[in-house]
């Protein structure tokens, strides 16, 4: 993980920015000797400690070499007098001596031990032989410092400003530094290093071929870091305290650690510096295919968690920055039981509910408060995600973040985090505590947050016991064993069945706003996105304060969806996403890279179960047509028509292609004989869709002169005309099922329904009623019908797509989810999702309960017909190709395409004669079979 990485860092080094105070930044230091006071010059020559004394804005940082001795911390405010020294002070001579007095020193790291900061309150003088440095030159810096800690706050805070100011423009990039003399500058700025609970200055630079990023001090590992240009996999632009200023760099693929997290001074530099990035040649960023995560997530192709980390990716969550930490649900409430029974809806907490909503008479009394509260009011006083929560969870695992945050003190030894359930217990019933959990209770890789591996000396509680490791519930024989059942539970079917409403909750509709209060999901208005910009607040006290704010109550996820989440599929023995008991099986591995955590534990999952045969005969098909479609080969090709081939259909029977065309002509072809049987002018007018009704003896074909027309095989010309609309007719949908209804989509801005019966009566004439009219705000281009024929789907010139419940003619569903003319709508086999294509390139799958977009792609391409049989989405568009699409796995599987073939308009799929029909621009028709 990006903040185990973090922590490492700063153990290789005892001194860390993490000792200073909040805001306060590190200079410089030089090589001196702590000289001890009081002593003859032979013993001073033999006691002296040789060290390195830390310049900071609000303090000086003795830094012994020895490293049994203390760091020893002077804080300006604190100090009496900084001057040269005068006195002898060694039996050799020595200039450049400075002698500091101060009331109190901060003593760390003794014994080069982790623990609690001990402050000293005694006034004391301390000398320095400053070894490579004038004693001038320090002390004109040391000096304008400790005369900007004597003034008051906002004048300290200015003064302190126009010093760091001055400084860092002194202080150009080293080009010295360049791996290659011959790179070309592209981009110069200033940005800070964000690091958890850590802002570092820095000068970046970008070249032709490599990112550099030099701090304007010594405290880094390396002088400059270097990122070559070609190892940048991911760039995102990030929100940090409530600014849209940030950028995260990422040189994987996959972990969840990223690179860089940059702060910039305002967001157009920030954006300025993100497209300087992406616009060299060298960077490649990958293919995330996170863009239709949701969709993948619903079939069961992304585990819970995963997702979960992805939607805090999304939200602007990152590892680096603990006032955006990624958040995680509790999902048990079960804590106490031997063993944990995860087909038991009572072991899993209630995440329709936030937590401070779980303890109803809890939740009465914030009810109480909040309604006599005056604006801007709020239910919870505390976050559920706050650096201080994190660390609470950490402790063991960051010690000296936790330190920083609470002023050099670990907490309480009875505030501290030491038992699961006592947590649990606290969140439940405590006014103060509603925090959520941390990704780490879910990576078994991770498990060492709940031991204290370094001995830290967290203190005694009251009852006389020692804080140690957290103990954990009866149900877990071991740390590594805690985290492998939290993750089975995280990915049970009740969790999977449920977790879309806590998203609503903390990502979702149900955040902000009159949902957010139904929910009782109501947090102090500086947590929410939008509601300070820190860049309008002039004044910096005002700002600082509001730092020290957001820091404290946290920040709301940036909201993702404005409409209800959609819910998981049920899980399906062939799923792929990690399973609760394959998780329990799951072996460890002690590594905080995603790549290496998670793919072994989907190394042992075991092959499903075998089940009754009807489903094994419906996967066999499934397979079947799986394989037919890798095999799958131009058959053979013809050209009846003079114009684009606008729709087909295949007979019943797999003899015949009927096909229309905007030359107004409908075409009958044989599939045996490979030559035309019929071929009929119908009208005048371009014929846009066609459907063959049930008896295998009739054909209705839609025109673009308003009417229906019936087509008579059996007496070889049109029986019946209808005049359906006011403009052309688009397109017909029909299902061939006891009381079937037809639905006629027209450029009149309409969609007709008609009662249709399945079959034509004596006098050879449709026995049609039209039962719905369904009025839209432009002309419809496109329609479909579920197959239980009461939810329609209508897609309009100019980009809108229409969700209809048929038997109350009412609107479900509107967005305008394309630019430009919707070519096609198409449900899927089960009618849940609904997918639309354009002419701006883009496929897009909604979810039918909730609206929810849960997929979009842009092909680059207009899109012009579309079929979905069982799992494979088919997609025609302007190149002639055909795109084949995986819609479980959520991925492209296959392509049809000629050479030289002009774009499609309209494709047929027959699964059981394992065959697919093109029809194209020029006229020509394509027969697609398994080779």
């Amino acid at each position: 993980m990006a903040f185990v990485g973090g922590f490492k860092d700063h153990r290789d080094s005892r001194f860390s920015l993490l000792m200073l105070d909040p805001g306060e930044i590190y200079f410089e230091d030089v090589s001196v000797h702590m000289v001890p006071s009081g002593v003859s010059p032979a013993e001073a020559d033999e006691r002296k400690t040789r060290g390195r004394l830390k310049v900071c804005s609000k303090s000086l940082v003795f830094d012994p070499q020895d490293i049994s001795q203390p760091l020893i911390k002077f804080p300006f405010v604190r100090c009496e007098s900084i001057r040269e020294h005068g006195h002898a002070l060694f039996s050799k001579q020595t200039d450049h001596v400075v002698s500091l007095k101060c009331s109190q020193v901060v003593e760390m790291k003794a014994d080069n031990i982790i623990g609690p900061f001990r402050f000293k309150e005694t006034s004391t003088e301390f000398i320095f032989e400053l070894n490579f440095c004038k004693s001038e030159d320090f002390l004109a810096t040391a000096s304008q410092l400790l005369r900007a800690s004597t003034l008051p706050t906002l004048d300290h805070a200015s003064m302190i400003a126009a010093i760091v100011f001055s400084r860092q423009n002194r202080i150009p990039f080293d080009t010295s530094r360049l791996d290659n003399l011959f790179e070309s500058i592209v981009m110069e700025t200033t940005a800070e290093r964000i690091t958890p609970l850590v802002v570092n200055p820095g000068r970046i630079l970008v070249t032709s071929a490599r990112l550099y990023f030099q701090p304007f001090n010594n405290v880094e590992n390396v002088p400059v870091k270097k990122f070559r240009l070609s190892d940048i996999r991911r760039i995102f632009k990030r929100r940090f305290l409530q600014q849209h200023v940030g950028l995260e760099i990422y040189c994987s693929e996959d972990s969840y650690r990223s690179d860089l997290y940059l702060s910039l001074g305002s967001k157009e530099d920030r954006d300025k510096l993100y497209s300087s990035l992406v616009s060299q040649e060298s960077v490649q960023l990958v293919e995330s295919g996170q863009e239709n995560m949701t969709y993948k997530w619903q079939n069961g192709q992304v585990s819970n968690f995963d997702y979960l980390m992805y939607l805090n990716s999304e939200a602007d969550r990152s590892f680096n920055d603990l006032t955006q930490y990624p958040v995680m649900p509790w999902v048990l409430s079960d804590y106490c039981s031997s063993s944990l029974d995860l087909d038991d809806p009572m072991t899993f907490r209630d995440l329709s509910k936030p937590i401070g909503a779980l303890n109803s008479e809890r939740l009465q009394r914030f009810k109480e408060r909040y309604h006599e509260m005056p604006a801007p009011k709020f239910l919870y006083g505390s976050h559920y995600s706050t650096p201080g929560f994190v660390l609470y969870y950490l402790l063991r695992r960051a010690p000296e973040h936790a330190l920083c945050l609470q002023n050099g003190k670990f907490d309480n030894p009875d505030r501290l985090f030491k038992s699961i359930k006592e947590t649990w217990d606290n969140i439940i019933e405590l006014p103060s505590d509603v925090k959520e959990l941390i990704p780490e209770f879910y990576m078994p890789g991770m498990s060492d947050f709940l031991v204290n591996r370094d001995s830290l000396q967290l203190g005694i509680k009251q009852d006389g016991s020692k804080v140690n490791d957290v103990n954990l519930p009866p149900w877990a024989e071991d740390p590594v064993d805690f985290c492998r059942q939290m993750r089975a539970a995280l990915e049970s079917d009740y969790v999977s069945r449920n977790l879309h409403r806590w998203i609503n909750l903390i990502f979702g509709y149900q955040q902000q706003g009159e949902e957010a209060e139904k929910a009782d999901n109501v947090f102090y208005y500086l947590t929410y996105e939008g509601a300070i910009d820190l860049q309008e607040v002039s004044c910096p006290e005002e700002r600082a304060s509001l730092r020290a704010q957001i820091m404290e109550f946290g920040q709301i996820p940036k909201q993702l969806f404005v409409n209800p989440h959609p819910a998981r599929f049920p899980a399906s023995e062939e799923d792929p996403a990690n399973s609760a008991a394959e998780l329990l099986q799951c072996p460890v591995v002690e590594n905080d890279n995603k790549e290496e955590d998670d793919s072994n534990l989907e190394e042992e999952e075991e092959s499903p179960p075998e089940v009754n045969g009807a489903h094994e005969t419906e996967q066999s098909t499934k397979t079947n047509f799986r394989e037919v479609i890798d095999r799958l080969e131009a058959h053979h090709c013809y050209k009846l028509h003079k114009d684009a081939v606008t729709a087909l259909r295949i007979s019943s029977d797999q003899k015949i292609i009927y096909s229309v065309s905007k030359d107004a002509h409908l075409k009958l072809y044989s599939l045996e004989d490979r030559n035309q049987l019929r071929s009929i002018n119908i009208c005048s007018m371009p014929l846009s869709s066609l459907v063959a009704m049930p008896d295998g003896n009739s054909v209705l074909v839609a025109s673009w002169d308003n009417s229906l027309h019936l087509y008579s095989v059996d007496f070889g010309r049109v029986v019946d005309t209808i005049p359906a609309h006011d403009d052309a007719i688009s397109q017909l949908c029909w299902h061939n099922s006891q009381g079937a209804l037809l639905a006629t989509a027209s450029w009149d801005s309409s969609v007709k329904v008609w009662s249709c019966s399945r079959t034509i009566d004596a006098s050879k004439k449709v026995d049609a009623c039209c039962i719905a009219e369904l009025e839209h705000d432009t002309g419809v281009t496109c329609v479909d019908l579920t197959s239980d024929q009461a939810t329609l789907a209508s897609g309009t010139k100019e980009g809108g797509t229409y969700i209809w419940d048929v038997h109350s003619e009412s609107v479900l569903r509107h967005s305008h989810s394309h630019i430009g003319n919707i070519n096609a709508v198409m449900f899927s086999p089960d009618g849940s999702q609904l997918a639309s294509a354009g002419d701006d390139g883009y496929l897009r799958v909604i979810d039918i309960h909730t609206g929810t977009e849960v997929f979009a792609k842009n092909t680059s391409h207009p899109v012009r017909c579309l079929s979905w049989i069982d799992e494979f989405l088919f997609v025609g568009d302007a190149t002639g190709t055909v795109s084949i699409w995986d819609m479980v796995k959520v991925q492209p599987i296959h392509s049809l395409q000629e050479e030289q073939s002009s774009p499609l308009v309209s494709v047929e799929v027959c699964q059981e004669s394992n065959m697919v029909v093109c029809g194209h621009e020029d006229g020509k028709t394509v027969i697609w079979k398994a080779g």
